[in-house]
């Protein structure tokens, strides 16, 4: 196994990854609030840490991949109840859920080994709340229950933010029952219009969003994993708040490395529902296609922002189409020696902080090299292009557009040029068909045509 290092958002530092458990990573990656259909910016945590579970995997890895569905939430409740006509908020993220999973299904890359509920995690929420409550990390009041923020003396760590410049981002809710208007909801009192809740020591109810995460997480993977990820929007409060629940209950930290991507922009914002500026995922799929959609997550880096447009999907599509006609040309089997730097190149970029888009021009060189050797196997592109989710590329396109009956005509134009060795008179044909959106081929059974 090579050595790997991911940036850990705690320490603001590449660190290596050392397993809790030798040869087994463990990662839990926060997933959607089931209100809505998703958009494509909250498949790129799904995407990223997906990819990161088949690198890990080749590398020799065991590794276990968590990430959960929040179904019940204020924005739930709030959705269900607004609603035409109005619906049961249980039904609603039940609907929600299975299309977050048909969603995601239709990106190609298999689903995490567990998809917890925060609904069938109650029972472990709850004992997790009355720890905190029994260590004074938290307290009661009415039904609700709060943590102590200023209990836990390394609160602000892992967002690198000062007590005194706090928000939790509760607005004024509960701000009557607190202690400090730093503390932070671990229970809410079941409220008129929530029509989900349940029995606690302290009052019927529902868990708060942190505390959620904080349960699940230990229920699968325990204390102390390897890896939480997520979008860099959940740093604060939510990271943070999961974090200072479990180091206050547990007495050690909840995770090793904290490893956050970048946000999707549209239109010079973060994308988000809350901005209106949003893609359906399902939509994007259904217009570019998984490949496309894939190989655009993969081409920036996951911990940077990424630019979401038509032009970068057009770009990503047309260099899925050159990487499948490149690996047409391939035959099964062993790649040239020669080749072995760029496959080096591919998986070092990789154990550097999963660098996607130094992989991707690794990869392209390898294929450039490959071109220039006659018979070269493609048993080290397979490698590559797996672990990035690409396999789908070493088939041909089933969606392929068929030439037309015009850019046929023109093919046998050039054809009859080349057997009169017009050769001026092919090139023109061929820059014509390149109009066209074709790119002729040539090859021992004849010439045909290739999508651009």
């Amino acid at each position: 196994m090579r050595p790997i290092q991911i940036h850990d958002t705690r320490r603001s530092e590449l660190v290596a990854l050392e397993p809790r458990d030798p040869g087994k990573v463990s990662i839990y990656a926060c997933g959607p609030t089931v209100y809505g259909r998703i958009h494509v910016g909250n498949a790129r945590p799904f995407v990223v840490y997906s990819l990161l579970k088949r690198f890990l995997a080749h590398e020799g890895y065991e590794v276990t991949f968590v990430a959960n569905i929040t179904d019940v939430n204020d924005k739930i409740y709030d959705a269900a109840n607004a609603s035409e006509p109005p619906q049961p908020s249980a039904l609603l993220a039940s609907k929600m859920a299975a299309a977050y999973i048909a969603d995601t299904d239709a990106l190609g890359l298999g689903r995490p080994d567990s998809e917890p509920l925060a609904t069938e995690t109650i029972g472990p929420i709850i004992d997790l709340i009355s720890t905190l409550i029994e260590r004074d990390a938290a307290y009661a009041v009415e039904g609700d229950v709060y943590f102590r923020v200023r209990s836990d003396a390394a609160y602000g760590e892992l967002s690198h933010r000062s007590l005194d410049a706090l928000d939790q981002g509760e607005g004024g809710e509960g701000a009557k029952l607190k202690q400090d208007p730093l503390d932070f909801a671990l229970w809410k009192a079941q409220k008129p219009g929530e029509d989900t809740a349940w029995d606690a020591p302290w009052g019927r109810g529902r868990p708060g969003w942190h505390i959620e995460c904080s349960a699940m997480a230990e229920e699968i993977l325990g204390v102390g994993f390897d890896i939480h990820g997520g979008g860099n929007d959940l740093v604060f409060p939510h990271h943070e708040n999961e974090a200072a629940q479990t180091r206050m209950a547990r007495g050690q930290e909840l995770a090793q490395i904290w490893m956050h991507n970048g946000m999707l922009q549209l239109g010079g914002e973060k994308m988000a529902k809350s901005v209106g500026n949003i893609e359906p995922l399902a939509s994007v799929l259904e217009r570019w296609g998984r490949d496309a959609l894939v190989l655009f997550f993969v081409s920036g880096h996951y911990r940077q922002p990424l630019l979401f447009s038509d032009q970068s999907l057009e770009q990503a599509q047309t260099s899925a189409r050159r990487i499948r006609a490149a690996a047409a040309q391939l035959s099964d089997g062993h790649s040239p020696t020669e080749l072995a730097a760029h496959r080096e190149q591919f998986f070092a970029a990789l154990a550097d902080d999963f660098n996607t888009p130094r992989a991707l021009a690794a990869l392209h060189g390898w294929l450039a090299g490959a071109a220039d050797h006659a018979g070269a196997g493609n048993d080290d592109l397979v490698q590559m292009l797996t672990v990035l989710g690409l396999e789908t590329l070493l088939l041909p396109d089933a969606n392929a557009a068929e030439p037309d009956a015009a850019a046929l005509e023109l093919l046998a134009a050039r054809e009859s040029a080349r057997a009169a060795k017009d050769w001026e008179q092919a090139d023109s044909l061929r820059d014509q068909l390149a109009l066209l959106g074709w790119e002729v081929r040539d090859g021992d059974d004849g010439a045909k045509l290739v999508a651009l």
